[in-house]
């Protein structure tokens, strides 16, 4: 081989190499990209994780407003229901952030269909304060405030459990409309978790002979 055709040759493989490249980077200019990420949460799962920031978030004022001077069984489990929905909102809140979303709902509980919604609760008229299944008014919580003793812990038993039920039913709701996924199991969980402790609620206001509220 001369070496006028070696040359030629070398001259060859870099302009080949020089197309593929510009081939490369032209690409997605001339042919479209049309597959996108896929987005971190669906619209379902945002609208529940925003609405469980706002309901965990309402059950620490409530313990926040306990009175001290209570029973420290009632104190204890006021406490562990704290320490377990304080842990679940650092969660909640590390998803919105990883979604590009907001931590508050515009449209509470739009995300929940109406047959999902505990009975007696008005889909039509959320309002206030009373936006999601459960929640306390501030009426409520203030009169919580104002109460000691023995007032105090079997109101808080009865604001926390009619809480938790509405906890259970909006993570029962997500259960059914999320497929998998981490949403989905911490729905799961927090449905065992509130059932568990409005169970012991149940139990600890049939002692007093108190009736849960409505």
């Amino acid at each position: 081989m001369t070496a006028d055709r070696r040359v030629r040759g070398a001259l060859v493989g870099v302009i080949a190499v020089v197309l593929c490249i510009a081939g490369m980077l032209l690409r997605p200019l001339v042919i479209p990209e049309n597959e996108s990420a896929p987005a971190v949460l669906n619209p379902a799962e945002i609208g529940f994780t925003q609405d469980m920031l706002a309901h965990h978030q309402q059950a620490l004022i409530m313990v926040q407003r306990l009175d001290t001077g209570i029973d420290p069984a009632i104190r204890q489990l006021a406490q562990q229901i704290s320490d377990t929905q304080r842990l679940e909102i650092g969660t909640l809140l590390g998803w919105l952030r990883l979604a590009n979303a907001s931590p508050t709902n515009p449209h509470p509980m739009s995300w929940m269909p109406e047959a999902d919604m505990p009975a007696g609760h008005d889909h039509s008229a959320m309002t206030g304060t009373a936006t999601m299944p459960g929640m306390a008014t501030m009426r409520e919580l203030d009169a919580l405030s104002a109460d000691k003793g023995a007032d105090a812990e079997t109101y808080f038993l009865q604001l926390m459990l009619r809480h938790h039920r509405g906890g259970v039913a909006m993570a029962q709701a997500a259960d059914k409309l999320v497929k998998s996924g981490p949403v989905k199991e911490s729905a799961r969980a927090m449905i065992t978790e509130q059932s568990q402790e409005a169970g012991i609620m149940t139990l600890l206001l049939a002692q007093r002979g108190v009736q849960p509220l409505s």
